[in-house]
């Protein structure tokens, strides 16, 4: 347990699977507790009860992140349970690939709201605690492609793209507060997102990955980890690449 977290508390969106559970569980064995937001509810009851078992505290939140009237409840829900907000990770995601000339308007809206807008707005609700206490760690969840870009996923692409922006510009605006905001971009990693790729797909990706192999949801959310914690308060609009060596900037 990490006495620099121990006194902490965090919001994780799309908590229920995969990078975000993996994200909530780091920071709960650092002494976290927890606001698990997601649509899953019986996968986050799962997810609570899994946190409590090894000593530590959860509230399963059941939320649609793209309603924003339901994302700022829960929230203020989470306020009032813990009495505080100090850590925010904006995880939730979904992907609806196709090439841009054929893509369906909702289909990009839809990825859009998720990815990038429900940021935006869980944002909106947590800073005003954030600023009256003086302390915060963001954390965004970007992917690879938002830097080197992937032909059938514009919309995807444009929303971690967008999250990166959003970032530094917020970096910026709260720097003063000493709120601290950057972003984590992942490559290939093992969850469900990526289990249909196929394994001829899975081959061809792995030559282009200098370790060779895809990456854990636990070591990305090793990476939220340094984030969040105090060791790290001097890193904000940042950009920390998680990608076996995938693409180098």
């Amino acid at each position: 347990m990490s006495a620099q977290l121990s006194a902490r508390v965090a919001l994780v969106t799309g908590a229920s699977q995969g990078i975000g559970r993996a994200v909530a569980l780091a920071l709960a064995a650092d002494g976290v507790k927890l606001a698990l937001a997601a649509r899953q509810k019986d996968k986050l009851d799962a997810l609570a009860a899994e946190i409590a078992a090894a000593g530590g505290e959860a509230l399963p939140l059941a939320v649609d992140v793209t309603q924003d009237a339901e994302l700022k409840a829960a929230v203020q829900q989470a306020q009032k349970h813990f009495g505080s907000l100090d850590i925010l990770v904006n995880n939730a995601g979904i992907t609806r690939d196709q090439l841009a000339l054929r893509m369906k308007r909702e289909d990009w809206d839809a990825v859009l709201a998720t990815n990038l807008t429900a940021a935006f707005v869980a944002i909106q609700a947590v800073l005003p605690g954030m600023v009256r206490q003086r302390w915060g760690r963001i954390v965004n969840i970007a992917s690879v492609v938002a830097e080197s870009g992937n032909p059938g996923q514009a919309n995807y692409v444009a929303a971690k793209a967008g999250l990166i922006g959003l970032t530094k510009s917020l970096a910026l605006e709260v720097a003063s507060r000493q709120i601290t905001v950057n972003a984590v971009a992942p490559g290939y990693i093992a969850t469900a997102m990526t289990a249909n790729l196929g394994e001829k797909a899975g081959e061809r990706l792995l030559e282009h990955i200098p370790l060779g192999r895809i990456g854990t949801a636990e070591e990305v959310a090793a990476a939220v980890r340094f984030l969040a914690g105090e060791s790290a308060s001097y890193i904000t609009g940042q950009t920390l690449d998680v990608n076996g060596g995938l693409y180098l900037r």
